[in-house]
């Protein structure tokens, strides 16, 4: 059940395969880390094993019986970690002593995420660009904060979005842009099964929503560098 905007309570079987959004923030329990680590693989292992055991499998093949632990460690330690705050990257700062005062754009960042919808993988590229107003931030935390932004259940609007934020209280100004343009499995592989098609969602902050210093950032990550002519 849930909580319509209109303050109608629905059941998910209305909702189907409708693309519903609630808000910027990951929806979490208050009590989300209460329990260890170990005792959520633990439940997760034998919650695995339930679903396995449903299907029909046989959990004693050797080649399936390990699945249930196996899942349970992916789910906690990689594809689902950047729900733990512990794993947030610390994003130092640096005063920008050279007077760079430009746009700075990393594009092409791998995007590995998981649809909350289906539990099915997100994949594609964040493009993402700040203009300084007095700090710089290492090009590698801005991979690292899309990656921890995207290993959690997501929607891609609200990922786009948390990337931005992060950036903006790290550095101190508005000026953050972040484009994804992502692949979603629940959409190419199951329901409609449309395998060509790809999702793009922004958020521009600052100087960004003005047309021209966006055009300029759209304008970089549309452009192709051939990396393997470069000896």
């Amino acid at each position: 059940m849930f909580e319509g905007k209109k303050g109608m309570v629905n059941n998910t079987d209305d909702i189907g395969d409708d693309h519903i959004g609630t808000s910027a923030k990951t929806p979490l329990r208050a009590d989300a880390f209460e329990i260890s680590d170990q005792e959520k693989l633990d439940r997760i292992e034998n919650s695995v094993r339930d679903i396995l055991d449903t299907l029909g499998m046989d959990l004693e093949d050797d080649s399936i019986k390990g699945t249930p632990r196996r899942v349970a460690k992916a789910y906690v330690n990689e594809i689902f970690s950047g729900l733990n705050p512990k794993n947030r990257p610390k994003l130092s700062t640096f005063d920008n002593n050279y007077k760079y005062g430009e746009m700075l754009v990393e594009k092409n960042i791998t995007v590995y995420s998981t649809c909350e919808h289906h539990l099915l993988p997100i994949v594609g590229r964040a493009h993402v660009a700040y203009i300084s107003k007095g700090n710089v931030i290492g090009l590698s935390k801005m991979n690292r904060i899309v990656d921890y932004y995207a290993k959690r259940p997501q929607v891609q609007e609200r990922l786009t979005m948390q990337v931005v934020q992060a950036l903006q209280e790290a550095l101190g100004t508005d000026d953050v842009a972040c484009v994804i343009d992502a692949k979603h499995l629940c959409v190419n592989s199951r329901g409609v099964r449309d395998i060509v098609s790809s999702t793009v969602t922004s958020e521009f902050g600052g100087a960004f929503k003005i047309q021209e210093t966006r055009r300029e950032f759209l304008d970089y990550i549309k452009m192709e560098t051939n990396f393997n002519e470069i000896k």
